[in-house]
């Protein structure tokens, strides 16, 4: 059992190699998929060393910063684990909650796992009012929308089998991949699982980069998928379809420290 785990990366020098070496400590057959997106404090410098250090590593360069999406997009392209996790590389979540993740794939009940900041006893640093307030808005929506009850539509920590997340068309660039995946996901009908996870969130002084906008960003999204997705849903062969068996790209040979573009 192989797990791809997709790190975007964008301007993340204090925290990167700390991240990636987190997750390469996980007592898990791994690939690291590092998506650069066109930092510019030193975090591609940072990668090529990691790079040249732990074979697990596969570092990829975007032509610019297209943005949080774009960059995921990327790396589920070239993922070849039997499961996909998504990682921050900023030290908000904590590479020792994966086996919580992958047990519901693991035991063949899930497709999909959300790793929910606010279910279970796992700590979590206490921040933003009006940012648990906006989550709560935005998943009570999603949750309206698309009749499932997440408690937690905008985390990070999210695991796929990964024929499943290279089925679905993504198309968002920047944050609106949280509220496009949740949409496509329920609308195929796909076993969602949640499980409880621990969050260390920081403040922007320390580098968050999310802002009001991306919260407006992300009730479009909700609202455009969802009516699209219905409307796809509504042709005769949508539902009955099952799930194409994607195939794997190729294994690159060793780099030696060379960097992916």
């Amino acid at each position: 059992m192989k797990v791809s785990v997709i790190i975007p990366v964008y301007n993340e020098a204090p925290t990167l190699r700390t991240a990636v070496e987190r997750v390469l400590a996980s007592a898990l057959e791994l690939e690291v998929l590092c998506v650069d997106d066109g930092s510019q404090d030193g975090s591609t410098e940072i990668l090529t060393q990691l790079q040249r250090q732990y074979p697990q590593v596969r570092v990829f360069l975007q032509p610019r910063n297209l943005g949080k999406g774009a960059a995921l997009r990327r790396g589920i392209e070239q993922a070849i684990g039997d499961f996909v996790i998504i990682q921050d590389a900023d030290l908000e979540y904590d590479p020792a909650d994966y086996p919580i993740l992958l047990e519901p794939l693991l035991q063949g009940n899930a497709d999909v796992v959300y790793g929910s900041r606010f279910q279970g006893g796992r700590p979590h640093r206490v921040l933003y009012f009006w940012h648990s307030v906006a989550n709560s808005l935005l998943t009570t929506l999603s949750n309206c929308l698309t009749n499932i009850n997440l408690s937690d539509m905008e985390t990070c920590y999210k695991a796929f089998r990964r024929e499943v997340i290279q089925s679905i068309p993504l198309e968002e660039d920047r944050f609106g991949f949280e509220p496009e995946i949740t949409v496509k996901i329920a609308k195929r009908r796909l076993r969602i699982f949640e499980v409880g996870i621990s969050y260390w969130g920081r403040t922007y002084e320390e580098g968050k980069k999310i802002r009001w906008r991306d919260g407006v960003h992300a009730l479009w999204c909700l609202l455009k998928y969802s009516f699209r997705e219905r409307a796809r849903a509504a042709q005769p062969d949508f539902a009955a379809q099952p799930l194409p068996q994607a195939a794997a790209p190729p294994r690159q040979a060793p780099t030696s420290g060379k960097l992916n573009s």
